[in-house]
């Protein structure tokens, strides 16, 4: 991480050094960047892991499936937006680079004048991911919470012989008593009572 905690770090993931240096100066026009230039696949988890960049941008000009998939994830696509440039593509190469978590993935190779754009794009792309993915684990954890709090419901309606409403009352007055939450004491009530069936 950069030292300033406004400056975005960036990993270019290019074997030509030629090209790696142009790829520099475009971003250094249009901004104060860390940039870090990576050559090759060897060890890019470990450099991408220990560099821990907001956002890494790849050129690949002759890419095989497998190897934009090695570098996908080697990149930590789930950690941080992705960038992949590469000359020329086809359809299962496209969708290989967006099953592996790639933000944005350009075909006819990296123009210095659209780095700074696709840069834009990627990152706006994987926060609007992230956004969505936080949101779908927060309805997971509210379903399961949900059916759990039902099953302690059903349990507690019949070894008490009290309706639904009841139930949860008892429920959400043990929790308050223990300071604990009401899909927690659920929880430990379901699991007690399997142990004991």
């Amino acid at each position: 991480m950069s030292a300033n905690p406004d400056t975005l770090t960036i990993v270019i993931v290019e074997q030509d050094k030629r090209r790696a240096l142009a790829i520099v100066d475009s971003l250094n026009v249009t901004g104060d960047y860390d940039i870090h230039v990576l050559d090759g696949e060897r060890g890019l988890a470990r450099s991408v892991a220990d560099l821990a960049p907001d956002v890494v941008l790849i050129d690949v000009a002759n890419p095989s499936r497998d190897t934009i998939e090695q570098l996908a994830l080697a990149s930590g696509p789930l950690d941080r937006p992705v960038a992949l440039f590469v000359d020329r593509s086809d359809a299962q190469m496209t969708r290989t680079a967006i099953e592996a978590g790639v933000s944005a993935y350009v075909v006819d190779g990296l123009q210095n004048d659209r780095v700074k754009p696709v840069m834009d794009a990627a990152i706006a792309r994987f926060q609007m991911f992230q956004r969505m993915r936080v949101e779908l684990e927060t309805t997971k954890r509210a379903l399961e919470e949900r059916k759990v709090i039902d099953r302690a419901k059903g349990l507690l309606m019949k070894m008490r012989g009290i309706d639904e409403e009841a139930a949860y009352a008892l429920l959400r007055k043990t929790a308050m008593d223990q300071g604990k939450r009401v899909p927690d004491v659920a929880r430990a009530l379901v699991t007690a009572a399997d142990l004991l069936t």
